[in-house]
């Protein structure tokens, strides 16, 4: 096992009393509780971790936060694995395992960086370019791409871990978890308000915690004051802490989301909460991610930002490197130079590449020994999987670097700083605007129309004094709006000078002759010279420049590029940053895990199971049952080992001759009310609804906007200002959408409501000759005689007792009625109506037998008529489309391609030898001999052995159809390898005149 020969034996908030085993690439290491896995990698001495995305060439740890572009692993935990895991960000535990990705068969030897000595020929856009001859050999070069791109690899074993949903309301939500957001938080909870604090590490902090821990707050030790400030937030009644949590998503009405990681895995315990949380007013105090400088060989592990050596030297007690170098055009850098030698790093020299810098902070960097080179700049690393050293030249005056002297400094940790880009993510979610700042170089919060305020380092303020008023002042007033009295307390800390403005440098200029490349993007490969591409082939727009090089595309979207992308793209192109404007900023702003999304809806729980009220009674009589929009339906009721088509062939025959009934609870139901109910209903449908009497039923359809068939259903006008509207079990959701859509988008001054009823009521379809005579039966005091309740009536009373609602309705072509009765009363009245009707012939029939009546009947359903692609006209529903009102789709659907002749349209078809089975989707054809390409004439939509025909039928999409009666054609199967001779008659198979349900 490795020694951590880059650990510090003191200092660090790790516990050195807790060891912790682990694995990386095959190597066991060690490490202690309050480790990242980055720091324990480095603790160890190991600096190779990945390989970039694109040209393979390796790559070090790079940050210590989120903004991680380099160390990006494959994680397993017992028998859990994970790709594309930020090794900064993932504390370590006992027995992890993580390898790294995107290299074979090693990280140290990578065949892909083959992919590096070709580089010239891989500039941005290139896959734009290349392999687009020849066409027949694009599969071949997409799948040899893809082996080489990409990055982890998902997991191939069902998921051992559950996720679960929250869901939660907060007067006032922090977020973040450093200085600013502490004082937020103390300001809101103490006004009681209820707040919520949201912070992305394992503990409270922020940058505190990168801090030597000499500075003070109030007279307390900053770690001192950091535990007082929890434990009084903890005290809390009213004040929730969600650590090792990430707000990755802001959206309207001050909703957000935030991805929790549980800390304790257990039996019952979720790994991941995806809370969505409501705020009356939210405090962003997010931070600041420093912003790398971009030079020669940026990319070689040994590179780093300052603020992550700090970190790991304050924090972790480790040492990133032995000799080290820091180049930066800010005054931030110099406290950390203080730092690192304190932790036992040695400081080789500062670059500064600004013209002068104060007299104290050249005192601080003579004082630790080290050179400084004020006015110089970096140009080049030198090293493969490391850098052993570096060069430094002085920077002119016209922007360029001076040949000689060159200046060779030998380290193996080279940290650079250029400035402080505010994490403004979630600002920009909730539709806030940025400006550009010139004295910052960067983005800051502008003005917001959602209830967010911004305080500490994401403004832009660099100073301690500053992020703690400005928190605490941000708290007090978001308590305020929130309806609570709050006041802001002053914190109060030793005084700091200010900080001389940065020098704004985008890239440093590479020496003459020199073609080293200078990365933006570490992960994805983006260089100095795919940006200059871009812009010379016009990609300018921010946009496009993203698009085009990849830029910002990676697992850290961009955190350490961007700005610098759109600062080099300003140069190139003659603009500030600020007119050249970032992207769009989209959640998440981290990557979130596809099972929090799921949560547990997965596997059985993927969908509701939703169950009928007489599922029960189905269950008890041996149904067989299929799903159906969620719903469990029964298919068909076997008897002596019948099929599926046996059973289906018996119960349809009994439904023609006798009498059946069919629990038909799913269909979608929809109660609308209000005066202008009728109205709204009118310009729904195609037919007219605004005349239909009170106490009756209409057949309508519905148009999308386009002019296609939507849905279709029978509606009941209970009264003047109520409508019960019937829709297909599996639409009856998108159906309720589009009438909540017309009402708030098309016609909101309509005085109209509606809601789903679904669940409230059990219904159960009568049908067959002997319908009348098993209603007459039962104990009820309605008039079920063709004159007291005629076909498309509607009537109320007690059927056995139960307060039912019947329709006089027919799905299936025979005299049919419909009953209707309360949820909790539905297998109660069923089992009465089978106890009664049973000597009568009563028998149960399921949805294939259904099925079957409908196509004998020609009844259309969604799916094989209702396509997606059919008119009304198509379907033979032309007449019923009123001329004299408008509704949905009425215009569109007159548009040339919608009318025109050869459409095809809605018809019947049987075999000519009255024998063969039709198979739905058989396509139809003249000559079944005809080769491929064949001159398709339709297809089938739906078939049936027609027990009550005689012979198989089917229902088709004909081109002229209706003007083809008695034509012969053929139906073929290619799968089944069939070709069905068919004659083309109606689709109304049985008693087109609807004698029978008028009976």
């Amino acid at each position: 096992m490795s020694k951590q020969s880059y650990r510090n034996s003191y200092g660090g908030l790790v516990d050195r009393s807790q060891p912790l085993n682990f694995t990386f690439n095959g190597k066991s290491y060690l490490g202690y509780e309050g480790d990242t896995l980055a720091s324990a990698l480095l603790a160890n001495g190991v600096r190779l971790v990945g390989r970039s995305f694109k040209y393979h060439r390796p790559r070090g740890i790079m940050t210590a936060g989120p903004e991680e572009p380099n160390a990006v692993v494959q994680v397993a935990i017992g028998p859990r694995t994970e790709p594309n895991i930020r090794a900064t960000e993932l504390p370590l535990s006992e027995g992890l395992v993580a390898r790294s990705q995107n290299c074979w068969p090693s990280v140290g030897f990578d065949v892909g960086e083959v992919n590096n000595l070709l580089s010239r020929f891989f500039p941005a856009g290139f896959y734009y370019k290349t392999f687009m001859w020849p066409a027949s050999m694009w599969m071949t070069y997409e799948h040899q791409i893809r082996r080489l791109a990409g990055m982890g690899e998902s997991g191939r074993d069902p998921d051992p871990d559950h996720y679960d949903h929250h869901y939660s309301f907060a007067d006032v939500l922090v977020v973040g978890g450093g200085p600013a957001a502490l004082t937020a938080a103390l300001s809101a909870g103490r006004s009681g308000a209820r707040v919520v604090l949201v912070e992305q590490d394992t503990r409270l902090g922020g940058a505190l915690l990168s801090e030597n821990g000499t500075r003070q707050i109030d007279g307390k030790l900053v770690l001192e004051w950091l535990a007082s400030v929890e434990a009084e937030l903890t005290a809390m009644p009213e004040v929730r802490i969600l650590k090792r949590t990430s707000a990755f998503g802001y959206y309207d009405n001050n909703m957000v989301t935030l991805l929790q990681h549980e800390t304790k895995q257990g039996p019952g315990v979720p790994r991941q909460r995806l809370h969505h949380i409501r705020t009356k007013q939210t405090v962003l105090a997010s931070g600041a991610i420093e912003r790398p400088l971009v030079y020669g060989g940026n990319d070689r592990p040994g590179n780093m930002l300052v603020s992550a050596g700090r970190t790991y030297a304050n924090r972790f007690g480790v040492k990133a490197g032995k000799r080290a170098v820091i180049f930066t055009n800010n005054d931030s850098a110099y406290q950390a130079a203080k730092d690192l030698v304190a932790a036992g790093i040695e400081l080789a020299a500062v670059v500064d590449l600004r013209e002068k810098v104060r007299g104290d902070l050249a005192a601080v960097v003579a004082d630790l020994g080290a050179q400084l080179f004020v006015g110089h700049v970096v140009t080049n690393t030198h090293g493969r999987t490391g850098i052993w050293g570096i060069d430094v030249r002085r920077l002119l005056d016209d922007g360029t670097v001076e040949a000689r002297p060159l200046h060779q400094i030998s380290c193996d940790l080279l940290l650079s700083s250029g400035g402080w880009n505010p994490t403004v993510h979630l600002y920009s979610h909730a539709q806030g605007k940025l400006r550009y700042d010139e004295r910052l170089t960067t983005f800051v919060p502008d003005h917001c129309p959602l209830a967010i305020r911004t305080a500490g380092s994401v403004n832009g303020f660099a100073d301690l004094q500053s992020c703690l008023k400005e928190g605490a002042v941000a708290g007090a007033d978001a308590a305020k709006d929130a309806g609570f009295e709050a006041e802001a307390q002053v914190f109060k800390t030793g005084s700091e000078p200010e900080e001389a403005p940065l020098g704004e440098m985008w890239s440093v200029p590479l020496p003459a002759g020199s073609h080293t490349k200078r990365f933006v993007d570490h992960q994805d490969d983006v260089a100095v010279s795919d940006v200059e591409l871009a812009a010379r082939e016009n990609y300018v727009s921010v946009e496009h420049l993203k698009r085009y090089t990849t830029l910002g595309m990676g697992t850290d979207q961009g955190k350490t590029s961007n700005i610098n992308g759109l600062g080099i793209m300003g140069e190139i192109s003659g603009r500030s940053p600020g007119e050249v404007g970032t992207t769009t900023f989209r959640p998440p702003y981290a990557p979130v895990t596809m099972g929090a999304v799921a949560g547990r809806e997965v596997g059985p729980h993927l969908a509701p199971k939703r169950r009928t009220p007489m599922y029960n009674w189905h269950e008890a009589r041996g149904a067989k049952f299929v799903e159906s929009g969620q719903w469990y339906r029964a298919q068909y009721y076997p008897q002596g080992g019948e099929t599926l088509a046996e059973a289906a062939r018996r119960e349809a025959t009994h439904v023609r001759e006798s009498v059946g009934m069919c629990d038909v609870s799913t269909l979608g139901k929809i109660d609308i009310q209000g005066k202008d109910a009728a109205d709204f209903l009118n310009r729904l449908y195609v037919n007219g609804f605004a005349k239909l009497p009170v106490g009756k039923c209409r057949y309508g359809l519905m148009l999308r906007e386009d002019g296609i068939v939507y849905d279709d259903g029978t509606s009941i006008r209970f009264a003047e200002d109520h409508f019960l509207m019937s829709a297909t079990t599996a639409n009856a959701a998108r159906v309720l959408q589009e009438l909540e859509y017309a009402h708030q988008v098309y016609w909101p001054e309509l005085d109209v409501s509606m809601s789903s009823v679904t669940d409230l009521w059990a219904s159960m379809s009568i049908a067959g000759p002997k319908a009348r005579e098993v209603l007459q039966a039962l104990e009820c005091d309605i008039d079920f005689s063709g004159e007291g309740l005629p076909f498309m009536g509607h009537a109320a009373g007690t059927i056995e007792g139960i307060p039912a609602q019947v329709f006089r309705i027919s799905f299936s072509g025979e005299l049919g009625f419909e009953l209707a009765c309360e949820a909790d009363y539905g297998e109660a009245l069923w089992a009465a109506v089978m106890a009664k009707g049973e000597p009568l012939g009563l028998k149960p029939y399921g949805t294939e037998a259904l099925g079957t009546l409908r196509i004998e009947m020609g009844h259309v359903v969604i799916g094989p008529e209702i396509s997606g692609n059919t008119t009304a006209d198509d379907l033979g529903f032309g007449k019923m489309c009123s001329t004299k009102k408008p509704y949905i789709g009425h215009r569109l659907k007159e548009r040339p391609g919608l009318v025109q002749e050869g459409r095809e349209q809605l018809v019947g078809l049987q075999p000519v030898d009255g024998t063969t089975r039709l198979r739905a989707g058989a396509q139809l054809v003249t000559d079944p001999k005809q080769p491929i390409p064949m001159d398709t004439q339709g297809y089938v939509c739906s078939a049936t052995s027609g027990p009550n025909i005689g012979t198989p039928s089917a229902t088709a999409l004909l081109r002229s159809g209706r003007a083809r009666m008695g034509e012969e054609i053929w139906a073929l199967s290619p799968l089944h390898d069939e070709a069905v001779k068919v004659r083309v008659v109606s689709q109304h198979f049985i008693d087109p005149e609807g004698v029978r349900v008028r009976a």
